[in-house]
Formats: C-alpha cells, structure tokens, sequence
C-alpha cells in the first residue's frame, strides 16, 4: 500500500519546511506549489492567478460542501470552483501513481482518506511565528508585529473556512490528525528525524493491522 503523509499546518509553523525535510529523510516525492503549477497547466492559467483564485475563496458564497456538489462537476464558469474541483483531481491523481510522498495542504488528508494517510498537523506559538516570518521576509518586506499577526491570523482563518465547507471537519480539530507538532523552540533537523521516526512505526503499524485483518 503507498504511504502518504499529509500535512496540515498554522501559517508561520515551519510545516512546509518539515514537510520538505521528511519527504528527503524518507525518500518520499513531495508535493506543495507543484500542486498549483499542475492545476495552472492542465488549465493554461498563470500559476499566480490560480493560486489567488484559490486563496479567494470566491467560491464560498455559492455553498460548496465536499459531501454533495463539490464532488460533482459545476456550471462553467465558475472560475474558483472549477479550480478546486482540479485540485481534487490533481490531488487524486498524486495518489494514485502509487508513489510514496509528502503533500502540503490541499485538505488532502481527507481527500485521500481511502489511502489511509498518515496525518500530520504542525503548529506553533504566535511568537514562534511571527520569528519565522521575519526571519524568512525577503529584503524590505519585513512587516511590523502587530501586521504580521494580523496577516498570520487572517491566513488561518482562511485556511479554517475551506476546509470546514470543504469537507465539514474543523480545521485544526486534534483529533483528526495522528500526530501533532509544536516546532516552538525545536531544531527542524532534530524534529524531522523523530517525525520521521513516528511516521515509520505508524506505516509498519498500519501494515501489520492490515494483514491481520485480511487472515
């Protein structure tokens, strides 16, 4: 069965960073804007335009729920839905080449649910994020606390609405993720290897649950 780990993630936690560090770790493909980059050529859109169109949520306002039309095909035209519909298929489509990997966000834990993946969700304080943030600004980019706090709070709270009218589970519900991450005061290299560490005995526990229950 293909191992798959899904990472969900605050804005400024470092879960993009891990998620790059595990996929090398554990030889896996990984999988973040690649997933844009694919939606904008199977479309022949700008990868810019597609990745606002998907952060707009514009398509919040026609009622969009994972458990009825969002897995049927919508009135064309409609430009944010049509993207989110081909970011579910590019997202199966990851799947279902049978490779192991890391995919960053894209609800893709529960889009991938029948391939039992291993659910990861990173966190971490505000002050732990806002000290990413700055430290990663490009040069004269670098916002005041008070606006990247805003900015961080904005993004979670965008991140928070898809996925509850997406798929109707609370974003960031701990009880939806098989392991949780505070990267607050860790070595990313450090926490990569026992992440990884945990995701290897979660596969082979996985796998070994499967056998028993096909004898």
């Amino acid at each position: 069965m293909v191992k798959i780990i899904t990472i969900s993630r605050e804005f400024g936690s470092g879960g993009r960073e891990l998620g790059k560090r595990l996929a090398d770790v554990m030889g896996y493909e990984y999988y973040d804007r690649e997933i844009i980059a694919a939606i904008a050529e199977n479309k022949g859109m700008d990868e810019g335009y597609v990745e606002k169109m998907l952060e707009s949520q514009s398509w919040k306002s026609r009622g969009l729920h994972f458990r009825n039309s969002f897995s049927r095909t919508m009135t064309i035209g409609q430009t944010g839905t049509d993207l989110l519909l081909e970011q579910k298929k590019v997202v199966e489509e990851i799947a279902k080449a049978g490779k192991n990997c890391v995919i960053v966000g894209r609800n893709a834990d529960i889009l991938l649910g029948g391939y039992m993946p291993f659910k990861l969700f990173v966190c971490a304080d505000m002050e732990a994020k806002i000290r990413r943030c700055v430290e990663r600004a490009e040069d004269g980019k670098v916002l005041s606390r008070k606006e990247l706090e805003r900015k961080i709070r904005l993004i979670d709270k965008g991140r928070m609405g898809t996925r509850e009218i997406v798929t109707g589970i609370p974003w960031g519900e701990r009880s939806a993720y098989h392991l949780v991450i505070n990267t607050s005061g860790w070595d990313m290299k450090e926490l990569t290897q026992l992440a990884a560490k945990f995701a290897e005995t979660w596969f082979e526990r996985r796998e070994n649950d499967t056998v028993i229950g096909s004898l």
